[in-house]
């Protein structure tokens, strides 16, 4: 894939002080925890709905949806592939490396396409990544298979809940071409094409 260094739409980064105060509250809660405030969240707080939005879906979809740490990355790396978004691929690869511990050959595949060594897992990205590319409309048979796996309806769910979330993400990432922190510089992505 071509990199593309287009910023459509161009916004200043705000601070915990120049921020909204729903904002502002998010931003230091990020910094207490991080140890810094991402990119995506000094930009994303210009609209406090959006920062609120996503930081509240993704508490709840880290807390509430079923799924394990390694899980929950591998669907929000899967999702991330699908709509090429360069930010967050190399910030959840970090986050799937230093955090949730996922074991390094998935993170790679996914990251460049491949078959995910684990088989369980490798369902989870396939179903995930069918319903990013056919906008929800996958068929009866793909359901089956996915449950088959030993997945349920609310893991189904759960999937859709994460694609709302790096929807959210993905697009402003794109819209902004959001720069990647330095402390996920190391899993920086480039999509390999096929």
């Amino acid at each position: 894939m071509e990199n593309i260094e287009n910023k459509v739409l161009e916004l200043e980064p705000q601070t915990i002080e120049s921020a909204h105060k729903i904002s502002s509250d998010i931003m230091d809660a990020a910094k207490k925890g991080f140890g810094f405030i991402p990119n995506m969240y000094s930009l994303m707080a210009n609209n406090p709905a959006l920062l609120d939005s996503y930081t509240y879906s993704y508490k709840s979809f880290r807390a509430n949806s079923g799924f394990n740490p390694v899980e929950q990355e591998v669907i929000l790396l899967s999702i991330s592939y699908e709509n090429e978004c360069d930010y967050c691929m190399g910030a959840h690869s970090f986050v799937a490396d230093k955090m949730s511990k996922v074991p390094e050959e998935v993170t790679n595949a996914i990251r460049n396409g491949e078959e995910i060594p684990d088989e369980k897992l490798a369902a989870l990205s396939k179903f995930t990544r069918e319903i990013v590319i056919n906008r929800g409309r996958v068929s009866k048979e793909d359901v089956n298979r996915f449950l088959e796996t030993g997945y349920t309806k609310e893991h189904i769910l759960g999937v859709v809940t994460a694609i709302g979330i790096k929807t959210m993400s993905n697009y402003f990432n794109h819209l902004t071409d959001t720069p990647l922190d330095e402390a996920f510089s190391e899993r920086a992505w480039v999509k390999i094409s096929a």
